[in-house]
């Protein structure tokens, strides 16, 4: 396999086996919401004072500076022999620290998140390391690899290294969101080994950032500290303080001064009283940096944990459905929930938020989850597991028939990772149709599996991952893999991406079994052809087909030609197997067929 050197570190490339005071800021009564019109009051907010700690259930392990340090140690040793090899079980896991300093050394395996309860990151001060570290690759000249270090993340605390480094080996699915490393951040899983990450946002890093053999990663309003070094393909910054400059080829890097709109995921803490709440902050414009650092105020809201309803995987969609009708939000706590009927969110501003990564799983057919066209919702934190029985869509955001304007308070899903197959057999035709115009993705991951259980191309058939048909909507960290036929679909109106990432599935039968309407097999990112404003930075498109058959697509992207329509900074790749990809967008680019190669696009349109 050919290396490929970049900056000075080796990264090897082959196929990948898979493809985070009780006021702060504006903070609005518990009993309020705030609202492009104004204050609304919040059914179910005149909810008892609860003081103490909510039942989370089993797998939450809440520790304050008291808890002795050893018992801290013994835990995370404990979930992480767990957890290490445990990739398609379904246990989940939280450990939550409240403000203090903890002289531990945790190490991260499957399904396990870390989060700090305090109201800036700074607030819960881990002397020792969070850290994902390299798993054992025979296929790799190194060894050791991170290719599938998914579904884990660290949130909402800083990190003094003790070590020389604090290291977070990942791929998709293992967000550091909201997090202070005072020293290196060191991201691959050592001596060149593979890595596919990976998601940084309102972040800050005070040394250097390793890098290295990341083939792929996105930093969205975070700031870096001395260097950030090295980069295989697609490197992403937007709003990032201290970011290097754009150098899209070599080095890999498209950086954007500023973010157009965000608004940063919603996070459980304590406040001065010792209660629980979760705090919910404002949407920005043209930001950079982070909402925390240099002594700022978070923008936002604050709830008491008391207008939650907090459910546990015993409880069926009809009791946590009754409890969204009454306008309670939602914290689901860490496990597998079987559901018969979709979990529906009706009213404006309601919170969705994961404890531990939960899993949501359809068994009869119909959706995970429906959010109606309605303002302000956030869902983050989720992971959505395909059933066996077909489903047309797992998660749909509006109806065909949305078009309400919600550029003042949009919907938005933060952390939310679909698998089609993985744990068991599962099947959907779409993973994610968004209507609602507005809408803020960020940190979505849609895989259609290429190994665990359930494998195979009859087996979990999934058509495309994610259909964007609402207008105005933006997407950071856009990961989408393995589907049958299209990955993305982009119909709606000024739309933009800023990163994506993915995969062409890894085994189609024949060029029979995957031809498109427009030529041999399926663009990874389609516009539709109606469409006449998009634009997209950052793209990068991999082939490995894996069958031994000459399998071939006519182009990784495909759009229409019209100006309005700008994509910059693009990639295809041929990993490994057999045939490849012709062009890069449309008929630009050069085929990467047969052996490794990669072809780059910065413009196109040129100009």
């Amino acid at each position: 396999m050919k290396p490929i050197h970049n900056q000075g570190v080796r990264a090897t490339t082959r196929p990948r086996t898979g493809g985070t005071l009780r006021r702060l800021g504006t903070v609005i009564s518990s009993a309020a919401l705030l609202t492009a019109g104004g204050l609304v009051p919040l059914a179910g907010s005149a909810a008892a004072h609860q003081g103490g700690r909510p039942d989370f259930g089993p797998n939450v392990f809440v520790y304050d500076p008291s808890t002795p340090v050893a018992q801290i140690q013994a835990k995370f040793d404990e979930l992480f022999a767990q957890q290490e090899e445990n990739e398609m079980g379904t246990n989940r896991y939280a450990i939550l620290f409240k403000p203090g300093q903890y002289d531990v050394n945790g190490k991260l395996g499957y399904y396990t998140t870390v989060a700090g309860l305090g109201q800036s990151p700074d607030d819960v001060d881990i002397r020792g390391a969070v850290r994902v570290i390299g798993q054992p690759d025979p296929d790799s000249a190194a060894g050791i690899s991170a290719l599938t270090n998914f579904w884990r993340s660290a949130e909402n605390l800083s990190v003094t290294p003790t070590d020389w480094s604090n290291q977070w080996a990942v791929s998709q699915a293992s967000p550091m969101r909201r997090v202070h490393i005072k020293g290196v951040l060191w991201l691959e899983p050592g001596n060149a080994g593979f890595s596919s990450g990976g998601y940084i946002a309102d972040s800050k890093v005070d040394g250097v950032t390793i890098n290295g053999s990341q083939q792929q990663w996105i930093t969205r309003d975070s700031q870096l500290g001395d260097v950030w070094t090295n980069g295989v393909w697609n490197q992403v910054f937007s709003g990032v303080v201290g970011a290097p400059e754009t150098g899209f080829p070599n080095p890999p890097y498209t950086t954007l001064p500023t973010s157009p709109v965000t608004r940063e995921k919603p996070y459980l803490y304590v406040d001065a009283r010792g209660d629980y709440r979760v705090f919910v902050p404002t949407l920005r414009h043209n930001t950079s940096g982070t909402t925390w650092g240099d002594g700022q105020r978070q923008q936002g809201y604050s709830l008491p944990i008391g207008d939650f309803y907090i459910a546990k995987p015993s409880d069926s969609e009809h009791t946590i459905n009754k409890a969204l009708a009454r306008g309670k939000h939602l914290l689901l706590t860490p496990g597998v929930y079987h559901l018969d009927r979709a979990l529906r969110v009706k009213h404006k501003n309601t919170v969705v938020l994961g404890l531990g990564m939960p899993s949501l799983a359809p068994d009869r057919g119909d959706a995970a989850l429906r959010v109606d066209d309605v303002d302000g919702v956030r869902i983050a934190g989720v992971l959505v597991d395909a059933g066996a029985r077909e489903s047309d869509v797992l998660v749909e955001v509006g109806d065909r028939h949305s078009r309400k304007n919600h550029s003042s308070n949009p919907i938005s899903l933060q952390d939310v990772f679909f698998r089609i197959g993985g744990p068991w057999v599962g099947k959907a035709k779409t993973s994610l149709v968004v209507n609602s115009d507005d809408t803020i993705i960020d940190n979505i991951w849609a895989w259609r599996g290429d190994h665990g259980n359930g494998i195979g191309w009859s087996q979990n058939t999934a058509d495309t991952g994610v259909v964007i048909n609402g207008d105005d909507v933006t997407a950071y960290g856009l990961f989408v893999e393995h589907y049958q036929k299209y990955q993305t679909v982009w119909n709606g109106e000024d739309g933009r991406t800023i990163f994506y990432q993915s995969e062409l599935p890894y085994d189609p039968p024949s060029q029979a079994a995957w031809t498109s309407p427009t030529g041999k097999g399926y663009a990874s990112y389609k516009v539709g052809r109606h469409v006449r404003e998009h634009e997209a930075w950052g793209l990068g498109v991999y082939s490995y087909f894996n069958q031994e058959v000459d399998i071939r697509a006519d182009r990784g992207i495909e759009v229409p030609r019209t100006p309005k329509v700008k994509f910059h900074n693009m990639v295809t790749v041929f990993l490994d197997g057999s045939g490849g990809i012709e062009r890069t967008i449309n008929d630009a680019g050069t085929p990467v067929v047969g052996s490794y190669g990669t072809s780059t696009i910065v413009n196109y349109p040129e100009g």
